[in-house]
């Protein structure tokens, strides 16, 4: 992993200026922007996981627009759990309320359902935080909405190369907090240029660790 490749490769870009400032722009449409630059970011994971990058890519609305929608979805569907280990922290207070007990248990019942979810719920946030880079760099490689759920794919590349994703989260949430406190200046207009330039690397990140993936059944085979 080349962490300062990916923070840098952009501006290696000629043209970086231009179009970080064409893609920041249509990232300012409600929904459908975001859209567009995770699929903007995916387009650079592909490259990258493909040994194919030589440019930062240029506008592909459609293309972009497209592979966003399927990272959306999947991340979605990964989300699902998280809605079922929230449940009893609702549920257990109306049951405990709908059965009349005192406060003190109805307290005693909050405290504990909130702790043992809110427990659960953090783990599975992180590890689907972790999954999720896996799948969408999938899901830009083989350019198809089923590449997300193609499970047992998705763990083995994550399973193989566990350091490398690990260090591409790590890399995309600094990557992230630089890009809102350095895009907060000027009244949040910075956000424009700086999210613009988040995505992308988050995107290198994430090719960089797919193709180590790739790669590690090879150098296991000839160690």
């Amino acid at each position: 992993m080349d962490l300062g490749l990916a923070f840098t490769f952009v501006f290696r870009d000629e043209n970086w200026l231009q179009k970080v400032l064409i893609n920041g722009l249509i990232g300012l449409i409600p929904v459908v922007g975001q859209l567009y630059l995770l699929g903007w970011a995916l387009e650079v994971a592909r490259q990258v996981a493909l040994d194919q990058y030589t440019v930062l890519p240029d506008v592909d609305f459609n293309t972009y627009l497209r592979r966003g929608f399927h990272a959306f979805v999947v991340g979605l569907v990964y989300s699902l759990p998280l809605w079922v280990l929230a449940l009893p922290m609702v549920l257990l207070p109306m049951m405990g309320t709908a059965l009349k007990l005192n406060e003190d248990a109805l307290a005693a019942i909050t405290m504990i359902s909130s702790i043992c979810c809110g427990g659960l719920i953090l783990l599975y946030s992180l590890f689907m935080g972790l999954l999720l880079q896996t799948a969408y760099a999938h899901i830009a490689v083989k350019d198809t909405l089923n590449a997300g759920f193609e499970l047992a794919e998705v763990f083995r590349l994550f399973k193989v190369a566990i350091g490398a994703w690990l260090l591409a989260f790590v890399g995309a949430f600094i990557a992230g907090l630089a890009a809102s406190l350095i895009g907060s200046i000027a009244c949040g207009i910075g956000i424009i240029f700086t999210m613009a330039i988040y995505f992308p690397v988050m995107g290198h990140l994430y090719g960089q660790a797919y193709r180590q993936a790739q790669m590690a059944p090879a150098l296991n085979a000839s160690a």
